[in-house]
């Protein structure tokens, strides 16, 4: 296949796509989701490209930013329905900085930087992928007429994931993962092959994972969305870039598709009423006060109980990655060998809170801290004793040799202690699995970009 070369932009519009109930997991607080406050002193350059729904510009005085403007316009079928929406700017510009906003704090790579006034925000300048990427948790739209004899309803495990090009004169047609790697599409001087092609590919599916468990814990459904991707004009990092809004995805609040509260409600009207694009309005508003909702307060605590103050450089190192994670966590000493007492007196404390604890007991030489907390807690208790290498073999089995009825495990690094504490917090603090699931993508694109380089050097070594 020949290669694609399509003119450099720096907005793509959002193209018509087809966008599973989870028990709804509820939070007393929460803390507010919203972008960064206005910052208007950001002026606007000249114009980049313009679209049905929004326009970009330049950032006046930087070159590695670009200014997205918001339209007060609603589009379907390519643009074949368009009508004028007052609001809409203002309401997809803010449901877009709370998406991305918490796609950030979790850690996935972005372009958007920052809200600039109600209808603006920053991000940065990258190259358009011309890809749309869907991922499907639920079999329903468009899908199902590409795919007769699929029953609508049916679930994805794992997601479902499809690309198209597009191309509005084709309708956008699918392509397959064969034909965009053999297109060899060259954008902002990064061709897209395999290593880019799998980038991409894992990232849609963390991007829809983590806004789906978010979701999930408000009692709705994410049945489909899609996102795009850039080049960074000045980094040529692969970044989630475009918008993402009420026209993204589908959303069934409790997983009623006929409570759903999407773009899809405005491709169904048979008829285009000031009363019908009202209550499309509504609907767009309502799931950006529910982003407010997307990070609670933290639910649960690691309590990282040492033996001595003498092991607090290693502890520290557990409360420094239980951060890194987004998990609360506090030291405290105690000795179950010589303040038996004071110790049980410590996990009652932390009992009676009442909220989801993790126990790590740091404790060298003969470890009575992990097996007395573990026998008096219901809490799940770690060790992660700070054994120096010349005693590892012989200390080490006073955490692992326990007696009768014990359940602690035994880590022997701090940020492996931090990372198995919040695997157990994440059950119930979609945050947390969030940030869990972006620094597994991150690892592995890591990896993926080192095999790149080394493939690289392999053949110039030919």
């Amino acid at each position: 296949m020949r290669r694609h070369t399509p003119k450099q932009t720096f907005l793509t519009e959002n193209h018509h796509f087809d966008a599973p109930h989870q028990p709804p997991a509820t939070t007393a607080d929460h803390l507010p989701l919203s972008p960064s406050p206005p910052t208007p002193e950001i002026a606007q350059g000249a114009l980049i490209i313009e679209g049905k729904t929004k326009a970009v510009y330049e950032a006046q005085g930087d070159g590695a930013h670009v200014v997205v403007v918001n339209k007060d316009r609603i589009t379907a079928g390519d643009g074949a329905r368009a009508h004028d929406l007052e609001g809409k700017a203002a309401i997809s510009n803010a449901t877009n900085g709370k998406v991305f906003t918490f796609l950030n704090e979790a850690g996935i790579k972005t372009s958007w930087v920052k809200t600039l006034t109600e209808k603006t925000y920053l991000s940065r300048k990258c190259h358009m992928i011309p890809l749309e990427w869907v991922t499907r948790r639920v079999a329903t739209g468009s899908f199902l007429r590409r795919h007769p004899g699929v029953a609508e309803g049916y679930r994805f495990t794992p997601p479902k994931m499809e690309t198209f090009f597009k191309d509005d004169a084709n309708h956008d047609p699918q392509w397959s993962e064969e034909q965009v790697i053999d297109a060899k599409l060259d954008i902002g001087g990064v061709v897209i092959g395999r290593h880019e092609y799998d980038i991409m590919a894992r990232t849609t599916v963390t991007v829809f994972e983590v806004l789906e468990r978010a979701w999930a814990a408000l009692d709705c459904a994410l049945i489909d969305m899609k996102i795009e991707f850039g080049i960074d004009a000045e980094t040529k990092e692969i970044l989630v870039s475009d918008t993402i809004d009420s026209d993204s995805w589908r959303l069934w609040p409790s997983g009623d598709k006929r409570l759903m509260k999407d773009k899809q409600v405005y491709r169904n009207l048979e008829s285009v009423t000031e009363a019908a694009l009202d209550q499309v309005k509504r609907n767009f508003q309502w799931v950006a006060d529910k982003l407010d909702d997307f990070i609670p307060k933290p639910k649960g605590l690691v309590v990282v109980l040492m033996g001595s103050k003498s092991d607090a450089p290693h502890c520290e190192k557990i409360r420094d990655h239980c951060k890194k994670l987004g998990v609360p966590c506090q030291l405290r000493v105690t000795s179950a060998h010589k303040g038996t007492e004071e110790s049980l007196a410590i996990i009652a404390q932390y009992e009676g809170l009442g909220i989801p604890l993790v126990f790590v007991a740091v404790a060298g030489r003969s470890n009575g801290l992990g097996p007395v907390t573990c026998a008096n807690t219901c809490a799940p208790v770690i060790n992660c004793p700070p054994l120096k290498p010349e005693e590892l073999s012989r200390d080490v089995w006073s955490s692992l040799n326990l007696p009768s009825g014990m359940g602690c495990g035994t880590v022997l690094y701090p940020e492996g202690a931090a990372q198995t504490a919040a695997t157990m917090l994440a059950l119930s603090d979609h945050v947390i699995w969030s940030k869990i699931r972006a620094k597994q993508l991150n690892l592995w694109v890591t990896l993926k970009k080192a095999d790149k380089e080394i493939c690289q050097t392999n053949q110039a070594a030919a």
